[in-house]
């Protein structure tokens, strides 16, 4: 352990800028040097601030037809009070240089100014508000402790705080600027990996499903990267943390086993091409078409719109059926029965031509009806039919050419029998025990027509 905690450093730094400070006060010329940056703040706010602002507004207005000049001009309207603070202030330097007094508290403001126009312009190009107010003030915050000297007294105390863990230092400073680096890192990392995928999707060239595993491979490789180098430019050296990876990996492969396998099925799916967004599968009883394959899951849609997050270990392990693996042709087959007492071959005829009038039917292979026996009640066919967009859905397509059919055998007199049955009574009574039952019938009918 070296000097964890140890305030004799950061107390003389704290006597520094205390003995600093209260010689800078004493000085008449520092609090006219203040009176000065309060003018200026006045001038620049209420003076030309606002005719700054009424420019950029009319500029701004007369670039509606090219935003790329527009934005600009947006983002110097919000920061128009700073920038004429920071010009007036420069002024005011140059004039008391001219005049060979004191500068110092002016240039200090100036320096601060600068900085938090550079850099709020700069967060400006990031989209989270939250994530730009926290790089904005982090920054400003380290340049105004190295505009006031203290930033390498400061990280100077915080890198003498540490602790050794095995062969690595570990100090406040270390964790700070591993945070940084990795944060910075990851970042790029995943605006890189952004961009790739853009780009893959974008490309006509490719399959879908190499589209998505070079997106994924792409995004897996810049993040290894990124934490690679950042831990390398915080001056950690890698191999002393193999053994304390390894133990860990054997614990998270044992934890996370489940969550491994998936991500390897993923990889495997992709990479074998056996199913890839938008084809539609079956698996068990989940019929749809497939949304989006993650790096965990394949997001698969139903036609009643439940998106079911289907595990990628599923998909490997378990029968599924991809109506569009090879081609989009598929046969769909309808049953559909007839009267006793009707012509099959009739019947045939018109279920072909009604399967042709539907237009998603195709031609080639040409629509079938067969007989396929005598069932109960009626006459049993079967039309064969074959579409090549089974992700439009299939119960339309048969609806439509049940209508067409139902239509067609109502004007040639072709009739959809419903079940029938016959019923037998086999009697077990005598013949004199029914005569007896049929005068009994006829008495208790007589008695109450006389009531």
């Amino acid at each position: 352990m070296d000097k964890l905690f140890d305030l004799t450093a950061l107390a003389a730094m704290l006597d520094t800028w205390k003995t600093a400070i209260l010689s800078r006060t004493q000085d008449p010329m520092f609090w006219l040097q203040f009176a000065v940056i309060a003018i200026v703040f006045v001038l620049a706010r209420w003076l030309l601030a606002p005719q700054l602002q009424r420019a950029l507004k009319r500029a701004s207005d007369s670039c509606t037809r090219v935003p790329s000049f527009r934005r600009p001009l947006l983002a110097l309207h919000d920061v128009s009070i700073t920038i004429t603070w920071l010009a007036l202030q420069w002024l005011a330097i140059g004039i008391a240089n001219q005049m060979a007094w004191p500068s110092v508290a002016l240039t200090i403001v100036a320096s601060l100014l600068t900085a938090w126009l550079l850099i709020r312009l700069a967060t400006m190009l990031v989209a989270n508000k939250a994530l730009a107010r926290f790089i904005a003030t982090a920054a400003w915050t380290v340049a105004a402790l190295s505009i006031f000297g203290w930033l390498e007294p400061l990280t100077a105390i915080l890198d003498s705080w540490s602790v050794k863990i095995g062969d690595v230092r570990v100090s406040p400073l270390t964790i700070l600027k591993v945070g940084m680096a990795l944060w910075f890192s990851l970042w790029l990392a995943n605006g890189i990996a952004t961009l790739v995928e853009r780009r893959l999707e974008r490309s006509q060239s490719v399959a879908p499903t190499m589209r998505v595993l070079g997106a994924k491979l792409a995004r897996i490789g810049l993040i290894s990267a990124a934490l690679l180098i950042a831990l390398s430019a915080v001056g950690i050296d890698l191999t002393a943390l193999a053994v304390f990876s390894g133990a860990l990996g054997v614990g998270l492969g044992f934890g996370l086993q489940k969550i491994f396998s998936n991500l390897v099925s993923g990889v495997i799916l992709l990479m074998d091409r056996s199913i890839k967004p938008g084809d539609v599968i079956a698996v068990g009883t989940t019929f749809g078409w497939i949304n989006h394959l993650g790096a965990r899951y394949a997001s698969v849609i139903t036609r009643d719109g439940i998106e079911h997050l289907i595990p990628n270990e599923e998909l490997i392990t378990q029968r599924v059926e991809n109506w569009s693996y090879s081609n989009e042709l598929v046969r769909l087959r309808i049953p559909i029965g007839i009267a006793y007492h009707c012509d099959p071959r009739k019947a045939i005829q018109l279920c072909v031509e009604a399967a042709g009038t539907v237009s998603r039917v195709q031609s080639t292979p040409e629509p079938r009806c067969q007989m396929m026996g005598f069932g109960d009640s009626s006459v049993d066919l079967e039309l064969r039919i074959w579409i090549n967009d089974p992700p439009n859905g299939r119960a339309n397509v048969i609806s439509e050419i049940l209508l067409e059919v139902w239509d067609r055998f109502h004007e040639n007199g072709i009739d959809i029998p419903f079940p029938q049955r016959d019923l037998h009574v086999r009697s077990v009574l005598g013949e004199e025990q029914l005569d007896k039952m049929a005068r009994a019938w006829q008495t208790a009918g007589s008695h109450g027509a006389d009531t």
